[in-house]
């Protein structure tokens, strides 16, 4: 087991992120991101070779510290998101912040700190975008925005570091914690049944990390059927 190249999922306590890390465990050693520790060990039971790795995404010192003690890093998944969506006349700076704040600052923090173990390894950064990252709808500025510059974020390092492998995965909506909370703010109804399922998207992951070395899957779309 630790001959297995590792791989550090932020999100990784539910849906797309533990999706990612069950996928990625055959063939990887894993640390676990995320904020709850309990949900993170109850995953990690799940998969030998995991560990958890309780970090606040928000607090600089704290990644800083966590990301000091990793000196090879094969893969880097940013899974950790939110979306907080809202009108141009009716969201308030808060929306759009916390979205930044989660969905672009935490990711280029992040890797910032990783990239002396990222390139180590000649790595692979995969970062979770979304489908509102390809297009900016009417009531989902604040989102969408955030998502665009994670856009940007991905196709400046894969320019920057051509070494590393870089991949932008644009899932569309998924049966996720997330996905209820955009429909709750949308007012709609949730139905299970017309989004894509969390594994499916994590086979996309998996596909881009496996991929042969000549090969660099820059992007990825996926959409429910």
């Amino acid at each position: 087991m630790t001959d297995l190249p590792l791989a550090l999922v932020t999100g990784a306590s539910r849906g797309i992120g533990a999706a990612i890390a069950h996928q990625l465990a055959p063939t990887h050693r894993l640390l676990l991101g995320g904020r709850d520790a309990d949900a993170l060990a109850k995953v990690a039971a799940e998969l030998p070779g995991a560990q958890p790795w309780p970090v606040d995404l928000t607090d600089p010192a704290a990644v800083e510290a966590a990301a000091s003690g990793i000196g090879r890093l094969e893969v880097l998944v940013h899974s950790a998101g939110i979306g907080r969506i809202g009108a141009i006349a009716e969201a308030p700076a808060s929306a759009w912040r916390a979205n930044f704040e989660i969905n672009v600052l935490a990711v280029a923090e992040l890797t910032r700190h990783l990239l002396p173990a990222l390139r180590a390894a000649r790595g692979h950064v995969v970062v979770l975008n979304s489908g509102a990252g390809q297009t900016a709808r009417p009531g989902w500025a604040p989102y969408a925005a955030s998502k665009f510059a994670a856009r940007a974020f991905a196709d400046a390092l894969r320019a920057e570091e051509p070494e590393l492998r870089v991949t932008s995965v644009y899932p569309g909506r998924t049966d996720t914690d997330l996905q209820r909370n955009v429909i709750a703010q949308e007012g709609g109804t949730y139905d299970a049944t017309k989004y894509l399922r969390p594994d499916s998207v994590a086979t996309a992951v998996l596909t881009a990390v496996t991929a042969t070395p000549d090969a660099h899957l820059t992007e990825i779309t996926v959409r429910p059927r």
